[in-house]
């Protein structure tokens, strides 16, 4: 096999306590090894890194790049495919779209040009985990998985109105082992079911009943998490809470993260969860961070994505069908709302974030407020809830403005007056280092997932390494590394891509109770359109994958 070296570098690798330390890496058949102990033993290949700064490859722990809302989106935007950035096919690469929500084979061209070599789509209902793998596999160079939508499946809901909760994990584990998902994901509990029951109507709090079911939001919250945790699942239940967007509904957010009773929790996109207000008087709109931040920062059973907003076009996509409706009213344009039977629904709306507008600039602070008053950085990680926020293209810009509070205060002064008092954002002069950076960008969402071979660079970790040219702009630094290798394969040289791989997809298979399955089938025959057996997704269905272990109680 092929020795790689990457020689002396300047090693960002926080996962193994190495904060800028001069190092050698040694690669060989896609992992980090040690250093050979003979001098006799050459590297058949040696990159110079002298003076550049090398990372683990970046990992983006909650996006949308495949499933039937991303293709929705795509359809509703045709004036990006016509104005936007083309990809051309060469003779390595294939064509593709940019913009909001770029096409497959540019989403995975632009992620790995960014230093990015993992990926996990946040929200797949169970019944279109099929296709969703299929644009996997057109979707090169990056390892990825996706979390299955579980906040609003009819059977979970029915378990837990008769009171089994024996079932609800026997199906969470046999559900993950058929779609071939990575963890349990639930979107505004309780609060879809109702709004495709009743054609416009949702929850306003944990403690609403659910249509037909007599069941809470706070009874799926807390039975999911149970029903996780003793799957033993790498990564914790991952939630979108209710009333996400909603001026108010910081109380509720609380209320969910003490709803837990200690359970691991992930709360994504949490700066869609922070708004202080009236949802009846945008006038009282503003921050409640600081209280849900020192919340999170009490209960170590917590971690948090942070879904930053940033100024421009984009597209709002998610398995939450009340709010992109809500979206729609808001913003007066396109909309677009899906179902799945017994199991999800969905709501895209394209959407502009202006800078003039208070609301926006003050999401936009509200993310930033975030990052910088949580604590421990591994138990927040970078994302824009692509593309929601913004399109993950503007991770260099957030890194930034998390490094340089003086380029913040820049920021902050271009934005509407009321901003300054309705959040703390300009008090705040904390400055990211670059190993904070590499920790909300690699290690902390690789820890997170549960990934025990990902976001560090110690031996036997998956050689997928990003190495970056200082620059004075952090900005540029971020926007365009030196080089960035995949499975110990250099993928981008200075901007170019140089080869083409298949990245392999990340999922779990559960140990849970078979007992159950005939009841569950028999169920689903009840109620489903498609025939049980042809429900599961095969092995071969996948291509290259990795079956990450879980740990049951």
């Amino acid at each position: 096999m092929t020795l790689l070296l990457i020689r002396n570098g300047t090693v960002h690798d926080p996962a193994n306590g190495i904060d800028g330390a001069v190092r050698d890496i040694w690669i060989e058949n896609g992992r980090v090894v040690a250093a050979p102990t003979s001098p006799a033993v050459k590297a058949d290949r040696v990159l110079d890194a002298t003076g550049l700064v090398v990372m683990p490859g970046g990992i983006d722990m909650h996006c949308h790049i495949a499933g039937p809302k991303v293709n929705a989106a795509r359809k509703m935007l045709p004036e990006e495919h016509r104005r936007g950035r083309k990809l051309h096919r060469t003779e390595l690469l294939r064509s593709g779209i940019a913009g909001s929500v770029p096409t497959t084979f540019a989403t995975a061209y632009l992620y790995a040009g960014l230093g990015y070599t993992t990926a996990f789509d946040a929200a797949i209902p169970p019944l279109t985990a099929r296709h969703a793998h299929e644009e996997f596999l057109d979707t090169p160079l990056l390892d990825k998985g996706f979390f299955v939508l579980a906040g609003n499946n009819q059977y979970v809901m029915q378990q837990l109105k008769a009171k089994q909760p024996q079932l609800i994990t026997a199906y969470l584990g046999w559900l993950l082992g058929a779609t071939k998902g990575y963890a349990i994901k639930a979107v505004n509990p309780g609060g879809v079911e109702v709004w495709k029951s009743r054609g416009l109507g949702n929850v306003s709090g944990l403690d609403d009943t659910v249509d037909h079911f007599d069941i809470t939001p706070r009874q799926i919250l807390v039975g999911l998490a149970k029903a996780v945790d003793e799957l033993g699942l790498p990564h914790p239940l991952h939630i979108h809470c209710n009333n996400l967007g909603m001026p108010g509904n910081w109380s509720t957010t609380l209320e969910s993260m003490r709803a837990l009773e200690g359970h691991r929790g992930h709360v994504t996109h949490i700066q869609f969860h922070s708004y202080d207000g009236d949802p009846d008087d945008q006038a009282t709109f503003g921050s409640r961070v600081t209280e849900l931040a020192d919340y999170v920062n009490s209960h170590p059973n917590l971690t948090v994505d942070v879904g930053q907003v940033m100024f421009g076009r984009t597209c709002s996509m998610t398995g939450d069908g009340p709010l992109g409706y809500y979206l729609h009213r808001v913003t007066g344009g396109k909309w677009f709302s899906g179902d799945i039977e017994q199991e999800a629904g969905c709501g895209i709306v394209p959407i502009q974030y202006k800078q003039k507008s208070l609301v926006h600039a003050l999401q936009w602070a509200i993310g930033l407020e975030w990052y910088l008053l949580v604590q421990d950085p591994w138990r927040i990680a970078m994302s824009t809830d692509h593309p929601n926020g913004a399109s993950f293209l503007a991770y260099p810009q957030i890194i930034a403005l998390l490094m340089d509070r003086n380029r913040r205060q820049e920021a902050i002064a271009s934005l509407p007056e009321g901003v300054r008092s309705r959040c703390v954002l300009p008090e705040l002069t904390r400055e990211y280092t670059l190993n904070e950076i590499a920790i909300i960008t690699r290690a902390g969402p690789a820890r997170i997932l549960g990934l025990t071979q990902k976001g560090h660079l110690g031996v036997g970790a998956d050689a997928d390494v990003t190495i970056y040219s200082p620059q004075a702009d952090i900005e540029k630094m971020f926007e365009l590394p030196r080089y960035v290798l995949k499975a110990g394969e250099v993928l981008v040289d200075n901007g170019e891509i140089r080869q083409s791989i298949d990245g392999a997809t990340l999922h779990v298979r559960p140990l849970f109770d078979e007992g159950v399955i005939p009841s569950i089938r028999e169920w689903f025959e009840a109620r489903y359109t498609v025939q049980f057996a042809n429900y599961p997704v095969d092995d071969d269905e996948l291509g290259a994958q990795v079956e990450v272990a879980t740990s049951p109680r």
